[in-house]
């Protein structure tokens, strides 16, 4: 028998790529469905009160309407802990935008014209949007996760700071992001005599399935989710949103019918999530020989009424470097606002622009290059729990990355290099992110008569690779070739999987892959003799244990550097250069890896730049709602971005070798480039988004 060459660590282009260029490969929304109604919804224009009355004479009696939909005609849907998710189940109105009623139709103009002839009456109450830090009824939100507590502390910092030879103690904010992924949020739903179908656009179709099933009060397997492809999304797919709630309410009143829904660009921007602006406060403390004394970070955002979500934006902090003492704190406000939700790098892309950018002023006061302040400060083993990292790399990727971006040959004095009109300057930012393994993975591997492997987990791929990359950790656990494996995924028909979520995806359900192929091959040796039934043989395995998760740390780590020009007469900044090197293990695929970094650095642009969800507090919403005034980067915008990596494989991690990568990449990319415009103009800025009148002073 011949071994195939080992797969894992090929760049391979993307398996599913063909299908998606030739169209064949199936959106939520393009599922072929015979005869479908169309669903728009009607959303409410107060932030806070509630509905005293609603008029649906005139959208019923529009040629084309099927139903319309409100509070006082749907079924009562049982109470979670997302409040969001009671969809038309009340009067109360909790922010601007709220779905209060929907509109299904023939066909979606017909829908849409029909919501705006709803009439809403409302009785409307004070509401409060404005987040700021010094609010009296900030509170510590409950731990998300045991490993990433809410407060953390250690010493003095207060006495550190005071007896500190230099010090920062500066304000750092982030505003509002939105996900904004290509494929908007879509359902197609559908109820038959078996129960609810789902075609949507998510990024765990079994999440969609317990969620839904519980809030209608079904057995899970009364609810299938399908979604093989999906267009983008961030963090904002995580999670089922009220729209797929709606969907699914509107599709209970035409029985064996489907309801196509669709969220327009708008209503994303209240709908699905955002990443919640943050007020950070960072306070540092270095001795005379540039090693620090103290850490301080604390983090003021914001959450709704409807339910907690904390940004953690501090989360990264007690990882980063050594020091004594230590505290970082997290509080809340509650708000009259839709809910924040996850969106790329959650907590560590605001909260290491905030660390990295105090980092760099606190090297500058001391007169040290920012690489080696980085360095001088790295600590032998994780700073908070005193445990081992499986694999930490970071000061071998600052020490390459500034040798291949020509760090050495760099003036540390800012506002020195002015080009033709433009200011120019270099910065640099460490990045990090954990390695999560999230539980309840299950694979199933079949080994078909006709000699191939079908591989079937409930997984999701969100454009990031996983058909490709998960194709080649099976190939090369089962020892055949790339070529003989087929893998299906995105079906609650096939077994369950953890959501695409903190770049746990491909490292979870990699795992668990791993641990059906070789359970497979063990058994067709003791069972079979090493051959083949003739009827084929199947196996199925969950993730398995991993022996060093209580005893090591299990990071990556990155490090980012960044050109800027500034343009001396109008403040206008362009980034022509961003160059990362990262450590993360094994690199499964390098093309979809290097794919997955490039596109994270262009969103860590991206919010240094441009984007900034504007509210307007008096009427509670975002009044940028369209990719005409919300600017995301663009081809235009992106000079030349470099990816590197380290050879690694982190053995300590998983069967693979190999740590998360979707993720990241945007973090630390805003830090380095708001540490390269203070090079370039000797300007800090320390709000994002850098705009040319934060220069022109």
């Amino acid at each position: 028998m011949t071994v195939p060459p080992r797969a894992m660590g090929t760049p391979l282009h993307r398996l599913d790529g063909p299908d998606k260029v030739r169209g064949a490969a199936r959106y939520a929304f393009e599922h072929p469905v015979d005869n479908p109604a169309y669903l728009y919804p009607v959303q409410s224009t107060i932030p806070t009160g509630r509905i005293t009355g609603i008029d649906t004479t005139r959208a019923e009696a529009l040629p084309g309407v099927l139903a319309v939909l409100t509070h006082d005609n749907v079924p009562r849907l049982n109470v979670t802990d997302n409040g969001e998710l009671a969809v038309l189940q009340c009067t109360e109105i909790s922010f601007a935008g709220q779905f209060v009623g929907g509109v299904v139709a023939e066909t979606s103009e017909i829908a849409r014209h029909a919501a705006g002839l709803v009439q809403v009456d409302y009785q409307a109450r004070p509401h409060d949007v404005v987040l700021r830090a010094d609010r009296d009824d900030l509170r510590t939100p409950k731990d998300r996760l045991p490993q990433f507590p809410m407060r953390t502390s250690r010493g003095d910092v207060d006495a550190a700071m005071a007896s500190a030879a230099f010090t920062v103690d500066q304000t750092y904010t982030t505003p509002r992001y939105h996900h904004n992924s290509l494929e908007p949020h879509t359902t197609t739903a559908r109820w038959t005599d078996d129960g609810l179908v789902l075609h949507l656009s998510t990024q765990s179709v079994h999440l969609v399935r317990t969620t839904l099933a519980e809030l209608f009060g079904l057995d899970p397997d009364l609810v299938r989710v399908i979604s093989p492809h999906v267009g983008g999304a961030f963090g904002s797919k995580v999670m089922p949103r009220a729209d797929v709630v709606l969907a699914a309410l509107a599709a209970r009143r035409l029985p064996g019918r489907s309801v196509r829904f669709a969220l327009t660009r708008q209503q994303a921007f209240t709908l699905t999530g955002y990443r919640p602006p943050t007020i950070q406060r960072v306070r540092l403390g270095a001795d005379a020989d540039g090693r620090l004394v103290a850490v301080g970070h604390d983090s003021v955002e914001q959450t709704s009424t409807l339910m907690d979500y904390a940004e953690q934006a501090t989360r990264a902090t007690v990882v980063m470097y050594a020091a004594e003492n230590l505290a970082v704190t997290q509080r809340l406000a509650t708000l009259d606002v839709p809910t924040p939700s996850i969106m790329r790098a959650p907590g560590e892309a605001p909260g290491m622009f905030a660390l990295e950018s105090a980092v760099d002023e606190l090297a500058a006061a001391c007169g040290m290059d920012p690489v080696e302040f980085r360095i001088r400060n790295e600590p032998a083993v994780h700073p908070t729990t005193g445990r081992p990292f499986s694999d930490r790399q970071l000061a071998a990727c600052l020490r390459r990355g500034a040798r291949r971006f020509g760090w050495s040959g760099r003036n540390p004095v800012p506002r020195s290099d002015l080009r033709s009109g433009w200011l120019v300057g270099t910065g640099v930012a460490a990045c990090t992110y954990p390695a999560l393994r999230l539980p309840g993975s299950v694979a199933t591997i079949r080994a078909e008569p006709t000699g191939r492997f079908t591989v079937l987990i409930g997984a999701a791929d969100l454009g990031t690779g996983t058909w490709t990359a998960l194709t080649q950790i099976a190939a090369d656990a089962l020892g055949v070739a790339v070529a003989e494996v087929d893998l299906r995924i995105g079906d609650t028909a096939y077994p369950v999987a953890s959501e695409a979520g903190g770049s746990s995806g491909l490292a979870c359900w990699g795992s668990t892959v791993v641990a059906a192929a070789e359970l497979l091959r063990a058994r067709l040796a003791s069972e079979h003799g090493g051959t083949l039934p003739a009827g084929g043989f199947e196996v199925s395995a969950g993730m398995p244990d991993n022996p060093h998760a209580q005893r090591l740390e299990m990071h990556s780590f990155g490090a980012q550097f960044a050109e800027a020009r500034v343009d001396v007469d109008t403040g206008e900044v362009r980034v022509p250069r961003l160059l990362g090197v990262f450590s993360a293990g094994r690199i499964i695929n390098p093309n979809t890896g290097r794919s997955q970094l490039l596109g994270a650095m262009t969103m860590g642009m991206s919010m240094a730049l441009f984007e900034h969800g504007v509210l307007d507090p008096r009427f509670g919403r975002v009044v940028n709602q369209d990719l005409a005034t919300y600017h995301v980067a663009t081809n235009a915008d992106v000079g030349s971005i470099e990816v590197h990596f380290l050879d690694g494989d982190d053995p300590y991690v998983n069967p693979m070798g190999a740590r998360g990568i979707g993720e990241l990449g945007i973090v630390g990319a805003a830090a380095a480039i708001a540490n390269a415009v203070y090079h370039a103009t000797g300007v800090r800025v320390r709000d994002l988004p850098i705009t040319l009148d934060a220069l022109l002073t």
